[in-house]
């Protein structure tokens, strides 16, 4: 068939409006699960500072002499330890025809384009706190940054992998990767048995996507469940319960995939300088564009980095 002559169709009119939904659709992950399960405190210098306290080790031979004097027994002194802050900013900036202009979906650019970098900077955060092997620096003033030192560089008592730990834990180190093994139940066992045995009390098992999907297939899982009054399968591990309490399973997108971390979160925190938490500041007009940045002052606090542990160096395909 062909179109009758003189048939006017969209192809040869002028003038037909555009069909754009008011709608942005955007399904790129902001969920932060290590910042927000951790502590937030606060700071007062760019070296934030803390302390740890280590008991004695039991003694097998405390047995006294009835009557006898007190003697003072060495006593074990606490350890400072720091860590400093680290710049994180996301800046924009809109041209004033381009805030003028009728735009689909939002109602001006530049409060969009707000919204779009703070997202931006609290992934940015989640990153650089746990997928970071980055250890602190002080920095300069012109040429060098300050860096915090990240999770990676303060976990090394209770660890299973095949690299190489920090030499210390406190922060001035970063790990060596080692050779990539299957993450299984026996490894996970390995590092909550150090943690409980070092006095930690871990409520977090948080890992990449594969590595969760590898824990639902541990054998204490055992058969896939299937609900059918829900008209649903369960076959997915969201807590862990074994022979050292009760953990939350948890995924996380920004952290390095080969890494399985069991966490203790309250002996975790994230410091910030006072009114240097996700701030927003308008720039200075300098032609015809608004111009901004957001940023956040930042450190991470390790309370007591022998209350949690790491399976490093997992297979992550």
């Amino acid at each position: 068939m062909t179109v009758p002559a003189a048939t006017q169709t969209i192809y040869s009119t002028k003038g037909n409006r555009e069909d754009l939904t008011d709608v942005i659709y955007n399904i790129d992950p902001t969920e932060t699960p290590f910042i927000t399960n951790i502590d937030r405190v606060g700071q007062k210098a760019v070296l934030h500072e803390w302390q740890t306290q280590a008991l004695a080790s039991p003694d097998l031979n405390n047995a006294q002499l009835e009557g006898d004097d007190a003697t003072a027994t060495v006593h074990t002194p606490t350890v400072r330890l720091g860590n400093y802050c680290q710049i994180s900013r996301k800046a924009g900036r809109v041209s004033g025809t381009q805030r003028s202009v009728d735009s689909a979906g939002r109602e001006d650019e530049l409060d969009y384009q707000k919204v779009l970098k703070g997202k931006e900077l609290k992934r940015d955060m989640e990153s650089i706190l746990t997928g970071a092997n980055q250890a602190k620096a002080a920095g300069t003033d012109a040429a060098t940054p300050r860096k915090l030192a990240s999770l990676l560089s303060w976990v090394k008592t209770n660890t299973n992998k095949t690299g190489t730990d920090p030499a210390a834990a406190d922060g001035t180190g970063t790990r060596t990767d080692g050779t990539a093994r299957q993450y299984t139940e026996p490894l996970l066992k390995d590092v909550l048995s150090k943690c409980w045995t070092n006095g930690g009390e871990p409520n977090m098992i948080m890992l990449g996507g594969f590595n969760k999907m590898q824990m639902s297939t541990f054998t204490g899982r055992g058969q896939p469940m299937e609900e059918t009054k829900a008209k649903k399968i369960v076959n997915a591990v969201n807590t862990y319960e074994g022979d050292f309490g009760l953990q939350k399973v948890v995924p996380n997108r920004f952290q390095r995939p080969q890494d399985v971390w069991v966490l203790q979160t309250d002996m975790w925190a994230v410091s910030y300088l006072p009114g240097r938490r996700m701030v927003s500041e308008d720039l200075a007009v300098t032609g015809d564009s608004d111009a901004f940045f957001i940023l956040s002052e930042y450190s991470l606090e390790a309370r007591n980095e022998k209350s949690s542990g790491l399976i490093a160096d997992c297979t992550t395909s």
